[in-house]
């Protein structure tokens, strides 16, 4: 399974500009297979969902082949697929949800290690119910969060445990089917946010054993929206509030409004690409033909090779320069370096790099109480990220540039 970075950057115009891209945290650029079917979905006939005409078919086919492009990137079940606006809007909606039953006596646990969007909604959420919030600390040494300190705050009376599957800050990768069955082991739900999981690897709900599971598109090279997923046996004892004549199907009853199609049809051609990232291997004309999860799969390893080989060359070579700290520590994570300087700001180097067309930003990027519990308080540090069109030559870009503004 060999990985061609340099065909795989063949199909995203942006890349034309020059600028070398290690934002990927904060949203991938976008192949051309992906407009070209958004472009498609509006332009073609269309209306709202149904089933006697052409325009209401090809709605209804958005939607559909929405839900099974999730459910095989994901490996669980299109019906327990929900379209949001947004990871944190459907975070917001579904604390809105979950907490109507809660009440004083009652306890949520949220960690220091998640984005906002996974600590304000379920904080607020306790807060309107008169329920008590638990907080589970990471290591600010070695960037662990460790299922032993989640144990150590979850009892009976723990309604849900909202955790990270990968730290969008310093990578870190929570051992989250662990934290499951210490969830499950006292009655209680798990919400992850998998927002910075699902770019780096291979995903298996059913593995990691999440009651809910959030990411978004726009970071594995779709669409900006959110995806919910989660078994409709589950989400059928939810009854959000809703308009009286709307839907109360599952997973439709959680969808305020027309869906926006196009944005579906760019999501199901993400999911398409990333799959056909690596080949199959077609030499054997007895063997049966490779699914679409076959491929997610097949492409997701073959990447996280390529992006640990990548991560190695920073990594070594960043050891070498001078008064550079690493907070990405973790021995499982991402692809993702937090770095601070002695005596410069993460934001002159910023500024620095993209002057010479590498965009790599600074800050917290909502992990606020991650930045403050590693001591960057809320100015955070320099964020790399790698992304599916990363090359070793835009690794050397960095490290010859980022070489020259602390020699400055």
């Amino acid at each position: 399974m060999t990985y061609n970075a340099p065909a795989v950057r063949s199909h995203f115009p942006a890349l034309a500009t020059g600028i070398a891209h290690f934002d990927g945290p904060g949203g991938t650029q976008t192949p051309r297979q992906v407009g070209a079917a958004i472009a498609l979905t509006l332009t073609r006939p269309l209306s709202n969902r149904g089933t006697r005409s052409l325009p209401e078919r090809n709605a209804d086919d958005a939607v559909t082949c929405f839900r099974q492009a999730c459910a095989d990137l994901l490996n669980t079940d299109p019906l327990g697929i929900v379209y949001g606006r947004s990871a944190t809007a459907l975070t917001y909606d579904f604390s809105r949800h979950l907490s109507h039953g809660w009440g004083p006596g009652d306890e949520i646990v949220v960690t220091r290690l998640d984005h906002d969007a996974n600590i304000r909604p379920w904080v607020q959420a306790a807060e309107r119910a008169g329920a008590t919030v638990r907080w589970v600390d990471f290591d600010p040494e070695t960037g662990e969060l460790s299922a032993e300190a989640v144990a150590a705050q979850v009892n009976d009376n723990t309604q849900l445990v909202a955790v990270t599957a990968a730290s969008n800050l310093i990578g870190t990768r929570p051992p989250i089917a662990e934290i499951a069955r210490i969830t499950h082991g006292v009655g209680a739900l798990l919400w992850v946010d998998g927002v910075h999981y699902v770019p780096h690897a291979s995903v298996d709900l059913e593995a990691l054993g999440a009651d809910f599971f959030v990411c978004s598109p726009y970071k594995f090279l779709g669409p900006h929206c959110g995806v919910l997923a989660a078994s409709p046996e589950l989400l059928d004892t939810i009854h959000p509030d809703k308009l009286l004549p709307s839907t109360d199907a599952v997973p439709e009853r959680f969808e305020f409004g027309t869906l926006p199609y196009e944005t579906l049809a760019g999501v199901t051609a993400a999911v398409d690409f990333l799959a056909a990232l690596v080949p199959a291997d077609m030499t054997d004309p007895a063997a049966p033909a490779p699914t679409r999860r076959d491929g997610l799969v097949r492409s997701s390893l073959a990447l996280e090779r390529h992006e640990k080989q990548l991560l190695e060359l920073l990594e070594s070579r960043l050891a070498e320069l001078p008064g550079v700290t690493v907070w990405s520590r973790a021995a499982e994570r991402t692809p993702t370096l937090l770095l601070t300087f002695a005596g410069k700001s993460a934001a002159d180097a910023s500024h620095a790099l993209f002057e010479r067309k590498i965009l790599a930003p600074a800050g917290s990027f909502y992990a606020i109480e991650a930045s403050r519990h590693l001591g960057l308080g809320d100015e955070g540090g320099l964020r790399i990220g790698l992304a599916p069109y990363n090359t070793a030559a835009d690794v050397e870009r960095l490290l010859v540039f980022l070489e020259e503004f602390l020699a400055a």
